[in-house]
């Protein structure tokens, strides 16, 4: 049973991409490649061959694994989001109760995490242990590090 994920128009649209580079161009290279390593002769002793066809299998993969993704994908409409509790698409303000510094995060799904820019995947530690708190909430989040205890200061969209 594949699992239904949640994206904003713009990371649907960036998987979406990705599968059109995927079967567009570097599948026609993986085939030019097979096609020019079998021409090379005995394909028994062929290691580029073996190579290409091992690279055409992986590939193949991850076009099947896309298109799985992009079957399952939903996307978020901003405009229904609920800023009562912390859900996907939120931002969240939270406070380290144990070095009272104050971090920002935007809860994303998986493949549109990016720290750099405040988006943190909702399957993360963190985001998990947010989804469905409240302003004011206290939680306690275990991390790498061990458990930070956070409390929730302000939820946006």
């Amino acid at each position: 049973m594949a699992t239904i994920a949640y994206y904003t128009e713009e990371g649907l649209q960036k998987l979406k991409d990705e599968l059109y580079q995927l079967e567009s161009v570097e599948r026609k290279n993986v085939i030019r490649q097979i096609a020019e390593a079998r021409d090379k002769g005995d394909l028994s002793e062929n290691a580029e061959y073996d190579a290409a066809k091992e690279a055409q299998g992986l590939l193949e993969l991850k076009i099947a694994k896309l298109k799985e993704i992009l079957a399952n994908a939903r996307i978020v409409d901003g405009s229904q989001l609920d800023t009562s509790k912390v859900s996907i698409l939120t931002t969240v303000k939270i406070k380290n109760m144990k070095n009272n510094m104050e971090m920002k995060y935007t809860l994303v799904a998986e493949n549109e995490a990016d720290l750099k820019s405040g988006k943190i995947s909702i399957d993360s530690p963190i985001g998990k242990g947010l989804v469905g708190k409240k302003v004011g909430d206290k939680v306690e989040i275990t991390v790498p590090a061990g458990v930070i205890p956070f409390q929730i200061m302000e939820i946006t969209l």
